[in-house]
């Protein structure tokens, strides 16, 4: 996902910002890059190895991938209004649940 060469470029803060994106949290020290690199590079292997071991999320069976098949198909494609609205979900800000911000 990331290579050391890109991250060793980044500030320490940028290096923080980055793994906050992604809920990363540093390996050792947090005061120290290294320990921001080593996390950022690690999660995506980490990832797929937890995958691989049953951990957290697992492959659907083939009856659900058809299933999930069959409803992206009734679904069809979004309007470009409908794709600006899934767009701006994914980086709507979400904010801690009974949050007084949050009513509506």
């Amino acid at each position: 996902m990331f290579t050391r060469s890109e991250l060793e470029i980044k500030t320490l803060k940028q290096l923080k910002d980055l793994a906050s994106r992604y809920g990363i949290k540093a390996t050792g020290n947090p005061a120290y890059k290294t320990s921001w690199i080593t996390s950022l590079m690690a999660f995506p292997v980490l990832a797929i190895q937890q995958v691989k071991e049953g951990r957290g999320l697992k492959s659907p069976t083939f009856v659900s991938f058809q299933a999930l098949g069959t409803a992206l198909d009734e679904m069809e494609t979004p309007t470009l209004e409908q794709t600006a609205l899934i767009k701006i979900t994914f980086n709507y800000p979400v904010l801690p649940f009974g949050s007084e911000d949050g009513d509506c």
